[in-house]
């Protein structure tokens, strides 16, 4: 039995509740919030014993194995070090930490309390990102990557969270060192990450707030950003970020030395790129071979939906029950340690060159 202990009672929380009850084997002992009105109504909510506006407190009469910290990301270091220091098992909301100098400080004590510790990119285990993984890891590259495409659109068109965002000058995400692009960007970076084999890539950033933005007297939180990235001459890639771009997409491309993959998040969809074709018929051939592929990818989807298999949060199920597993039967976490630094380490180069008159 995995006994789970929750810090931090938004929506977010909420999401991962729902799906550690889907879980055999693991119980929510108790909620905590400081706001001990927000810690109540989520036990109420989930039918809980125990509630706390005191993490000392959910941790001394609870006991949980694992704590998850879905709090902004501003709290993420203190609390995520009492849970380890306190012998739990960490899993923290993205991002991670604030910085890497954190992430290297948590994940150094995790390592010397031989505790595991793990990040929410639940995007990394949607039904699509996993397929890819397989077909990538069945050798159909030809060959490690060459080139890697990441673009990742979050636009303000939901009112709610343009109006949350853009009317509160005293947001908790104005005060993050990427600003509105921290709580964001490890979703798109992430997916690049998994493929780099250097630990110090070199990274090219350029941010700017949008002419949407800027006629809204917004001129402080840059919501455009293009960066390139050379894993030290083994492979490079891009990454595009824009809150402008309509309809806004997800997608991830994978280009090796004898064949290439797209992945659709938004359509959940994996595309072999097929070879070209001499004169005419590259004109006729692959358009029916994307036509087949694609309609094999929404036939698998439906079959998928019709067994309840096919859901928004599968992504996250799937992460969390790999980190209990890795947890019970001491096996590979889900998402290494190589990848959690990399991907703060180069969030942070992102934040330097797009805000450089911002102390670190």
């Amino acid at each position: 039995m995995i006994r789970v202990g929750i810090i931090g009672c938004g929506r977010v929380a909420d999401q991962h509740a729902i799906e550690i009850q889907w879980i055999p084997g693991c119980k929510i002992v108790g909620v905590c919030d400081e706001e001990e009105l927000m810690a109540k109504q989520m036990q109420e909510r989930f039918i809980l014993k125990y509630y706390f506006s005191d993490v000392s407190k959910l941790i001394e009469i609870t006991r949980p194995d694992v704590v998850h910290i879905t709090t902004p990301p501003q709290s993420h270091f203190n609390l995520g070090k009492f849970c380890l220091e306190h012998g739990c098992n960490v899993f923290v909301e993205k991002p991670f930490t604030l910085n890497s100098t954190e992430a290297e400080e948590l994940i150094k004590l995790a390592q010397e309390k031989n505790l595991k510790i793990t990040v929410g990119y639940n995007h990394q285990f949607s039904h699509a990102a996993r397929r890819m993984r397989e077909i990538i890891n069945s050798g159909y590259l030809g060959g490690p990557p060459v080139h890697l495409e990441s673009i990742w659109c979050y636009s303000f068109s939901d009112p709610g969270y343009a109006k949350t965002i853009l009317g509160d000058r005293n947001h908790w995400i104005r005060s993050l060192p990427g600003r509105y692009l921290h709580d964001i960007l490890s979703h798109p970076v992430s997916r690049i990450v998994e493929f780099l084999k250097s630990d110090s890539p070199e990274v090219k950033a350029h941010g700017f707030v949008s002419p949407y933005l800027q006629a809204r007297g917004e001129n402080d939180i840059i919501d455009e950003l293009r960066v390139i990235i050379d894993d030290q001459g083994q492979s490079t890639a891009y990454l595009t970020f824009s809150s402008q771009i309509t309809p806004d997409i997800k997608q991830f491309r994978v280009y090796g030395p004898k064949n290439s993959l797209i992945l659709d998040h938004n359509n959940q969809t994996v595309i072999k790129i097929t070879k070209n074709y001499t004169y005419y018929l590259n004109r006729f051939i692959p358009p029916l071979i994307y036509a087949r592929q694609y309609k094999a990818n929404s036939i698998n989807n439906i079959k998928k939906f019709i067994k309840s298999e096919f859901h928004f949060e599968a992504g996250r199920r799937f992460l969390i029950e790999a980190f209990y597993h890795s947890i019970l039967d001491n096996a590979a976490l889900p998402i290494s340690y190589h990848e959690i630094l990399l991907t703060t380490r180069i969030m942070d180069e992102i934040f330097k060159q797009i805000y450089p008159n911002k102390k670190y």
